[in-house]
């Protein structure tokens, strides 16, 4: 079981439009400060005002991946968060982009364990991504079939800061 004590105090950027999710990210991630944002010009207001210590990104309503731009800019970790756009072409995107890893919706009841697992392998300058593949990859395989194989994963999961 993942140490959840990782997440006191840990600042996070939650971008959604749909406010129901904001409320579960606060409520999931309760020990941590959560800051939200239901747009894409608010939550770019944050990121050039604040820092964070892990940026959750909706995909889809609020540019999420201009988001992440803005976010890798600043050498923020983000995390992309979607319902509808969990596709092989999104999950390549944001790998390609520099998040260091992906929530599909469905598994927000366990956002605290994932992000206080994420937050473990930030310590250790790795990125999520092997994690995810051992976690989720059944399911990847079940949505899309052989091809998610072809999905690039980083084949070293170090990041530099």
């Amino acid at each position: 079981m993942t140490d959840l004590t990782i997440l006191k105090g840990k600042r996070i950027l939650a971008v959604d439009d749909e406010k129901d999710v904001l409320e579960v990210i606060q409520e999931q991630l309760e020990s941590s400060v959560v800051v939200t944002a239901v747009d894409f010009n608010s939550a770019k207001e944050h990121l050039e005002k604040e820092t964070f210590d892990l940026v959750i990104l909706d995909i889809m309503g609020v540019k999420g991946f201009d988001l992440l731009d803005l976010a890798r800019e600043k050498r923020l970790h983000a995390v992309m968060l979607t319902a509808h756009a969990l596709t092989p072409d999104s999950l390549q995107k944001a790998i390609d982009k520099g998040a260091v890893s992906f929530l599909p919706k469905e598994e927000l009841e366990r956002l605290a364990e994932l992000v206080a697992e994420i937050f473990g392998e930030l310590q250790e300058k790795r990125t999520h991504w092997p994690k995810l593949v051992e976690r989720l990859g059944p399911r990847f395989k079940e949505l899309w079939g052989e091809m998610w194989h072809e999905i690039e994963f980083p084949s070293e999961p170090r990041i530099p800061y």
